[in-house]
């Protein structure tokens, strides 16, 4: 297996480390499969304030991956893709098609308000996902896990990563 430095970064007005659910999941799930925490923030449901953050990230060489969570509504200040779109070198449509479909199983058709979505921007492979530890469970569990690991076939995103061990 290649462990990958992943960084979580959670987009909230509200949550802090102590109350930060999802944020404290994806850590969790991201170091029982055997990959390191490179860092973790949470920022403000603020445009400019997501891609200060997202561009330090992407322009390091030791982030791989980055796991966001929040921002990814309709509501009010849900600006996390508005955010990021500008960012990505290339898009990743499937992964938001195939979140909705599977978070379909679960919650039905507010599926439908989920704007997750996912790219690669400097090799840096991103995935924003909803604010909810629901939909971060399913996202890492049924998606991302599997794309995260050197193992997994016919293809995964750890070949086409800065690691310099593919």
């Amino acid at each position: 297996m290649s462990q990958l430095n992943v960084a979580v970064l959670t987009v909230s007005d509200t949550r802090n480390i102590e109350t930060d659910k999802s944020g404290g999941y994806l850590i969790s799930e991201i170091e029982a499969a055997g990959h390191k925490l490179a860092t973790r923030e949470i920022v403000i449901d603020d445009i400019y304030h997501i891609r200060a953050v997202l561009s330090q990230w992407i322009a390091e060489q030791n982030i791989h991956a980055v796991i966001i969570t929040g921002g990814t509504g309709f509501y009010g200040r849900d600006s996390t893709p508005e955010a990021v779109l500008p960012l990505f070198d290339k898009t990743m449509p499937g992964f938001g098609e195939l979140f909705r479909s599977v978070s379909y199983e679960e919650i039905g058709s507010s599926t439908i308000q989920s704007r997750a979505i996912g790219g690669l921007a400097n090799n840096t492979v991103i995935f924003c996902l909803p604010g909810s530890t629901g939909a971060c469970r399913t996202g890492w569990s049924k998606i991302i896990k599997e794309q995260l690991t050197l193992e997994y076939s016919p293809c995964n995103f750890v070949k086409l990563l800065k690691t310099g061990k593919h």
